[in-house]
Parts: structure tokens; sequence; C-alpha cells
């Protein structure tokens, strides 16, 4: 129950008031004010209902409702609130000074001054202030949840998401400032498959930040076990939703893309799915990692298997670079094609013992980079294949060495023959599928060869992968009206563009066609797709 203004006026009244006084007492509302010297007629009451009612409330809640009076005979009322601690004991709650008293004045009276959350706001709550929320989903254990499910207690009903990043300058912690800048570059994007930025605070030595819509999973349990809601849809919707996903989020990164901007830390732990099973990237750069902040580990082992390889090895001199907007798709290979090679033009890179990442050169393809990896995982997915079965088999012939024996390296990017291998063996099973959503798998790993292309100049941009995958749902798989389909311009702003600001992120804002909307009795229509390409619409 949060004491709103509204619910503060709603409940102080005369009769409440009279409830808790003695009948002496509530005779003496009607008597006028004991200070000012007869130059005003006003009531305790009206005092009260006019100026004190969460002061009330508070006296109310210590206990001693009585005080009501002498603190009015000494002109106190709710403007004066909060009053700091050493200040308390002017309200001379108690005959004699009772600091046990006073402090619970002190910390009780923040009950009664809520600061609500609105969309867009960031707060500075103190040690001491209620945040003005409930969580809905607590976690047990010792170490507090970095992640957890949120109501609002101005909007009840509504499930947010809540991330928690520690404010300091220690190992696994941000600081203040760069959490509060970091803050201005998340509301900058506004997308259908980025989870939103809804507000934010501080509060006792950590940052908080709200996100919409809240989520049911990760693709990291998705990939171990379906949950039942989407393991309970018909085999064929499970699939084309699932397809839909990839270039969902291929449509996403686009509209990320060309904004000058990147995601970074792409990986299943990252990518959450929602009650209506849209799936969503989240949108932030803290330095803190969930992962880390839970385990106390530094290292993320999950970032590390789905990063780019020059996120964690700088190139060699000789090397050739060039920005994202140089690189094209190459033309594709047969749809038949069945064997994979992922290209190698990148410099052997040294031994990864101190995994000691460096800076990135291109980040819009590293996420490329990390997407391909997403996108073989979700392939796995719809194929039945176990994703930790993947992970032994990338770390079957690569170890790297550690304290207490070696410990396998299954990232993707130090095990390419594994992964081409496994993306052989994925293609030859999806040769057996005839359902046509399957058909679309094979040339999809060709898409993904691409993108993991050890090279950033070699991997397709954003958008050639969005376009390619485009294609593949309509042709191969049949997938006649493809989720999230939009054309951004300006793609080739570059990296080093000056950002956008939210009012202009808003301005070509993304929507997703609801997939649950499609059945056999809608009605069709045919509608021209920003590729120029007909399809059929409902009307």
């Amino acid at each position: 129950m949060w004491w709103d203004t509204t619910k503060i006026e709603a409940t102080v009244t005369r009769q409440f008031v009279c409830s808790h006084l003695l009948p002496q007492e509530i005779q003496r509302l009607d008597q006028q004010l004991g200070f000012g010297d007869g130059l005003t007629d006003g009531t305790y009451w009206e005092w009260i209902e006019q100026k004190a009612k969460r002061i009330f409330l508070i006296l109310l809640e210590l206990g001693i409702p009585d005080q009501i009076f002498g603190v009015v005979d000494d002109s106190w009322d709710d403007d004066d609130l909060p009053i700091p601690l050493d200040q308390v004991e002017r309200l001379a709650l108690t005959a004699r000074p009772d600091e046990k008293v006073d402090r619970r004045f002190y910390q009780r009276q923040f009950h009664f001054l809520v600061r609500y959350l609105e969309q867009g706001d960031h707060l500075d709550l103190a040690d001491v202030e209620l945040p003005p929320l409930d969580v809905v989903d607590k976690k047990t254990g010792i170490v507090q949840t970095a992640v957890d499910k949120i109501q609002l207690g101005n909007k009840p009903g509504v499930t947010f998401m809540r991330r928690r990043f520690p404010l300091a300058l220690g190992p696994g912690q941000i600081p203040r400032d760069q959490f509060l800048a970091e803050l201005k570059s998340l509301k900058r994007i506004q997308t259908t498959h980025v989870l939103a930025y809804y507000a934010s605070y501080t509060h006792q030595g950590y940052g908080y930040i709200i996100l919409s819509p809240a989520w049911e999973s990760n693709l990291k349990s998705i990939l171990v076990a379906l949950p039942p809601p989407l393991k309970a849809l018909e085999k064929q919707i499970r699939r084309e939703l699932i397809l839909n996903w990839i270039h969902c989020l291929a449509d996403s990164l686009c509209y990320i893309h060309s904004r000058g901007r990147s995601l970074g830390n792409i990986k299943p732990s990252a990518l959450f799915v929602g009650k209506d099973h849209d799936i969503f990237f989240t949108e932030s750069r803290f330095g803190v990692d969930l992962a880390s902040q839970t385990t106390g580990s530094n290292f993320d082992k999950e970032a590390y298997d789905y990063a780019a390889p020059e996120q964690w090895y700088r190139p060699s001199r000789n090397s050739s670079f060039e920005t994202h907007q140089h690189r094209k798709m190459s033309s594709a290979s047969p749809p038949g094609n069945t064997t994979f090679a992922i290209s190698r033009s990148y410099p052997d890179p040294p031994p990864p013992a101190a995994h000691k990442p460096v800076p990135q050169l291109d980040p819009q393809a590293a996420d490329v980079f990390s997407l391909g990896c997403i996108i073989l995982e979700i392939l796995g997915l719809l194929l039945k294949r176990q994703s930790k079965n993947f992970a032994a088999h990338r770390a079957a012939k690569h170890k790297m060495a550690g304290r207490g024996g070696a410990v396998p390296d299954s990232s993707f990017h130090q095990n390419i023959g594994q992964v081409e291998s496994w993306m052989t063996s994925l293609a030859k099973d999806a040769e057996k599928k005839d359902a046509k959503p399957m058909q679309g798998i094979t040339p999809m790993l060709q898409v993904v060869a691409r993108m993991l292309s050890l090279a950033p100049q070699d991997r397709p941009t954003a958008q050639d992968v969005e376009r390619s995958i485009y294609q593949i749902l309509t042709r191969d798989c049949e997938i006649t009206e493809p989720h999230c389909v939009h054309e951004y311009g300006g793609l080739a702003r570059g990296i080093g563009s000056l950002r956008l600001g939210l009012a202009e992120a808003k301005e070509d804002q993304p929507s997703c066609r609801d997939w649950r909307a499609v059945g056999a009795a809608d009605k069709l229509s045919l509608c021209k797709s920003p590729r120029g390409i007909y399809y059929g619409k409902t009307s």
C-alpha cells in the first residue's frame, strides 16, 4: 500500500482523525489555534485538514496521534517534510528526549512521501526513501538477484523488469557518472524488439533500470527446454514463429545500426521472450554484466563464447579493415549446398589464456558475428539439437590452459572448424524434413557462414543479413508475411557519426505485426513490401 497524495487525501478525514483521539482531544479539534496571538481564527482541525495530514499519519504510526496538537502549536506542516534527523527533536514528540522515537519518525516520514516513477523519469532516492514498487518474483538466496519482475505503485497490474547495477569503482561495478551517462544513451533506442527503457533510479549504492515489457524466459533457458506455452503451440506455428525470431532480430539490429549504434554483448541470456512469444534484445553496454554480478566472477564465459574474435585479440598491422558501410554480402551459395566454409582471412590469434579483451575495431561488425552465433543456436533449436551438445562439440578439439587442469574453450571464434562441421550436420538433418518452413535452414546456414567470418570486413552488414533472411523466409519457407518488414535509411552513417536523440529515434520506430492474428479465415489482400515483393496481408 503506497501512501500517495490521493490516498492520503481520501484517508485522513475528520471521522478518521476522531477515531484515533480521546473525547477531550476530539473537542480540542474545533478550538482556535494556540499560536498567533489571536491573529488567526483557524482551528486545529482546519490546520490538520489543510496542512498536516501526512504528519498526523506519521504520528499515528508511532502510536502518539495526540501529539498532533503540540506539533501544530509549533506551526509544523507537511511542507516541512522530510525533516532532517538532527532536527526531529524540535518536534518535542515525547516529554523527555527520546532518540529512538525521533529516529522512527525520521524513517517513517518517507512512507508518506512517495515519489512515483513515471515513464522516462530518473530519481535519485535517499537511502531511507522507499522505491515505489513491489517485487513480483522474489528470489531466494544470499545474493540479491540482478534481474527481477516488479510492479510500480502507480501502475497496478502492469509488470516490468528491473536490472540492478552496483555503483562503485571496483571490479564488477560501474561508476555512478558512467551509469547516468549510459541511461541517456539507453533512452535513444525505441523499437519493438529491444527492451524499452521505462524509468530508472539510484538507491542505497545501486543503480536500477526499469524495462518494458516484462519477459517470461530468456533464449538460454529455451535452448535447454521449451517453456510449456511455447511447446503447446501447433508444430507448424511454432516453427514459423521461431524462424520469424531470426528475422525480427536481424531487422532490429538494422534499426540500431542505422542509428550509428551497436548492441554489444549479444548472447542467449541477454535475449528475452515475452508472454506473447515475442523476442527482445536488451540494449545495454554497461561494463557490469549480469552473470558476473550473480556469480562473483569477473570473466563472463558466455559473453566470451559468443563474442567476435576481434573483441578478444587485436589484428596484425597487415590485416585490412573496412568500416561496415563498405561490407557487402557475397553471392549466395547454391541452396542445396550442405558444406560450409567460414572465411579465415584473420591472422592466427595469440594464446587466449589471459582472456583480456581489446578495443573493438567495428562494434557493428562484432554484432553481426554474435548474431550469427545466435541464429545458429536457433536453427539447432528448430532441429531439436541440444545447445549443450553443440558447446561440447565446439570444445572437443580446443582446450585452453588453466589452473587445476585444462578448461574447455567452447567459443565460436576459437573453434571455427567445429562450427562448420556442426553446420553441415544441421543441413543434413534439415534435408530429411519435408515441412516447408524447414526448407530455409540450409540457405540460412549459408548466411550464417558469412556472418561468422573471422575478418570483420568479410562479414555482411545487418541490412544484408536482414534482406537475405527475408528472401529465404518468403522464397524457401513460404512464409508470405514475415514479421518486422521495414526499410531503414541512412544505414551508412558510420560508427563515428553523431548519435541521434530520442525524438528522432521514434520517428520511424518499427512495429511488429502480431503473429497470433494470422488465421485461415483472414481476408487476404496484396501489399507491397519495402523490397518490392508482394505478399498477402490480412485486411
